[in-house]
């Protein structure tokens, strides 16, 4: 499954994109919302999004809620990975569109169970 990591800091891209790969997905990246959604155009095969909520030009939450308005992306799914711990800004990500929440930081088995709730982990 195709993969994209969405987070303004380069190395939680290289971080988190590692992880992914460790564990069978093919990733790509954005550092913004918007880019975000350029590369979900680009690659109609993307099954998975994991994004920060802050960044510039287009925050996590903002993109979410743009992904579940535009029907072609519906089979999506979308994890919130952010340090935003606050039971109601977990709330408002998942009223959003948002499949899975996971605060950072985390470990590689805290992920794991996250994608294996999603349903998104090959056997």
């Amino acid at each position: 499954m195709l993969a994209l990591v969405v987070d303004d800091s380069r190395t939680v891209r290289l971080v988190v994109g590692k992880l992914l790969r460790d564990v069978g997905f093919d990733v790509v990246e954005a550092a913004d919302g918007r880019a975000a959604l350029d590369q979900l155009r680009l690659h109609p095969g993307v099954g998975l999004v994991l994004v920060d909520w802050n960044m510039p030009v287009m925050n996590g939450l903002e993109f979410v809620a743009a992904v579940r308005a535009d029907r072609a992306f519906d089979p999506v799914r979308v994890m919130m990975v952010t340090t935003e711990t606050e039971p109601e800004q977990v709330r408002r990500a998942l009223a959003a569109g948002a499949n899975e929440y996971l605060m950072k930081p985390f470990n590689r088995d805290v992920l794991v169970a996250k994608l294996g709730l999603l349903g998104v982990l090959e056997e």
